[in-house]
Order: structure tokens, then sequence, then C-alpha cells
């Protein structure tokens, strides 16, 4: 099994050398494209029509100049153009939580995305700050990855990808939640004011909101999660209201 990792957070980042060592227990077979530099709220962004540089800095271990999603489209239409694709990909693990509008936001979430567009299972990780980290987690992580590559004609799906949150303390146990609200860049602070023109700062961190059920109070209790994510779908508008829209003339 080939397996393709990236994050948000850099090539240096201690959650993807972790994500690196669980994955190394299924497969050797196993490819590192990450950013040279930390993305926070990159999404599924791309970098189009300007260079990117693609740096080897191991066997089987790149950095890219771009952003997360960069990082895919760079190992599916270069890096393995004429070779095996990946069977899956696994991005993270993201150095605190993902949920509520994280889904749209999340750089982690954005790999996961953009490998699906390229038709590859797809697993985003993230795990809360300031975590109790145990040699122990590899192993539960590697487990958790292996049920859920043995089962993944449950799971895959065009378009569908998997968002998991790992709590403090592994082991865990594991939560389907219902996806909350807990905004970030929710308020603007003003850095400088001059005439005519106002400098904006948007300030980390989130309120930590929740409601019943949803990522953030499982994750609190010690709950890890599990959501099926997709990124197409629509939902009918009434024929009659189209039908209303038509220009009938003046």
């Amino acid at each position: 099994m080939r397996i393709l990792i990236s994050n948000d957070d850099g090539i240096e980042a201690p959650g993807l050398a972790r994500l690196v060592a669980a994955a190394r227990q299924l497969s050797d077979d196993v490819w590192v494209v990450a950013p040279e530099v930390k993305h926070t709220a990159a999404g599924a962004s791309l970098t189009m029509a300007k260079p990117i540089v693609m740096r080897q800095l191991d066997e089987r271990r790149y950095s890219c100049s771009g952003r997360p999603a960069d990082c895919v489209v760079a190992a599916f239409a270069w890096l393995f153009r004429d070779a095996k694709k990946p069977d899956l990909v696994l991005a993270g693990i993201n150095d605190g939580r993902n949920v509520a509008e994280d889904l749209a936001y999340s750089g982690t979430l954005g790999i996961a995305r953009e490998a699906s567009f390229w038709g590859a299972p797809a697993i985003g990780i993230s795990r809360v700050k300031s975590a109790t980290i145990s040699p122990a987690d590899n192993e539960w992580l590697a487990e958790l990855l292996h049920n859920l590559w043995k089962r993944r004609n449950i799971w895959t799906a065009e378009g569908h990808w998997l968002s998991i949150n790992l709590p403090a303390v592994l082991p865990a146990g594991i939560r389907q939640p219902s996806i909350g609200r807990d905004k970030i860049a929710r308020k603007a602070e003003v850095v400088e004011e001059g005439e005519g023109e106002t400098v904006l700062v948007f300030p980390r961190g989130r309120a930590h909101s929740t409601m019943p059920g949803d990522e953030n109070a499982a994750i609190d209790t010690g709950f890890a999660t599990i959501n099926r994510l997709k990124w197409f779908g629509e939902t009918r508008l009434n024929e009659g209201f189209v039908s209303a829209l038509r220009p009938q003339g003046r």
C-alpha cells in the first residue's frame, strides 16, 4: 500500500513525524510531501500560474514552497505522474482540533479534500493542543488507521473523506459527533489607522463554544471523534420557484 502524507504545520512539525511513524506500521511505502512552513487556515486554496519549488530532503520526503493542497497536486501531477498513485492520503497530525467552521478553513482538511478530487481515500487527523504524548500513541493510531483501511469500502466514495480529532489522552473511545459552531476569525482588531486606510488583524483563537453532542463536547470529555465529509452535493430548489425566476420581458 502506497501512503502519501502531508500537513499544514510544515515539514518539520512534530505531528507530521508522529503520523509518519504510525503509517509505517501499515506500510513500508510511505511518502511525505509537506509545506516548507506553517499555513494556518489555508483551506483548499491552490497556487495557480506561479512557480512552486519542490525540494527532496530524503528518500520519499519532499518539501513544497506552496500551500497544503499544493502538496497533493504536486504529488499526483508530478511526483507520481508516471508511477503508482497513492492508495491512501493522510493529513496531519494537526496541532489543534479542527471542528465546526474549520471544516472549510482547515489546511489539514483541505489536503484531504484535494486528495478526494484525485480519487484517493483520504483522512485528515487533528489533535488538541498541549496533548499528553505517549510512546503508545503511535500504535493506537496505527491500529485505528488499519481498521479504517480494512473497512474502506464503507466510507470511501467519490468526493468523500474523513476528519478525525484526537483528545488530549490516548487510548480513547470514538464517537461520531454532530458538527457544531465555534467560529474563528470572529473579530477584528485595529492595529493602525490613517487617512483612508485601516490595518486590521484577525486574532488567533476561538470561543470554544459547544453544544451537547458536537465535536467539542466529545473531545473535551476524552473521546476521539470521526466525521465523514463530502465536497459535492446540492439541495434542489422548488421547480415552481425556479420557473418564477425566468425573465418574462418588459
